[in-house]
């Protein structure tokens, strides 16, 4: 169980540092249209350094682009927030797994410490009768001796 948790967590830590990869990846492509789309909102192509339609339309091309970019990133936050919810579940599950068992184990061994006790009790209980008999029988070997010895002083 404890090699199935590692291999898990391991393989977790792997995968988050390939999505961590994939998103910082994103980011940068994204900041790379955002300086060409700056480069483009520079551009001024007109009579007189004014920007013509063909400046604006290449403009909202970038923009277009970035949006594009910027879906694509909400996408893998959207997944790695899921990857992660099912990592948290599974984990909590297995938590609950865990804490089911040790319960069990506590129960099981209430029950053989309350045995235990039956028995300890059982033994003294037997004890004390093998105590008073021994002490009855030894009481009355006396007093049958005393009364002997008393019967046979008479005789003599």
């Amino acid at each position: 169980m404890l090699i199935f948790i590692f291999t898990f967590l391991l393989t977790l830590t792997q995968s988050a540092n390939l999505e961590s990869a994939k998103l910082e990846k994103l980011v940068a492509e994204r900041e790379s249209l955002h300086r060409q789309w700056k480069d483009s909102e520079s551009k001024k192509s007109g009579i007189f350094g004014n920007r013509t339609k063909k400046d604006m339309i290449e403009t909202n091309e970038w923009l277009e682009r970035i949006l594009a970019k910027d879906n694509q990133i909400m996408d893998e936050l959207k997944m790695i927030g899921a990857i992660e919810t099912t990592v948290i579940s599974q984990e909590k599950d297995d938590y609950k797994t865990i804490t089911l068992s040790l319960e069990q184990d506590v129960q099981a061994l209430r029950r053989a410490v309350a045995e235990r006790d039956r028995q300890i009790e059982e033994m003294l209980s037997s004890r004390r009768t093998f105590e008073w008999t021994t002490a009855i029988f030894f009481l009355s070997t006396l007093g049958f001796g005393y009364g002997l010895y008393r019967s046979r002083k008479r005789i003599s």
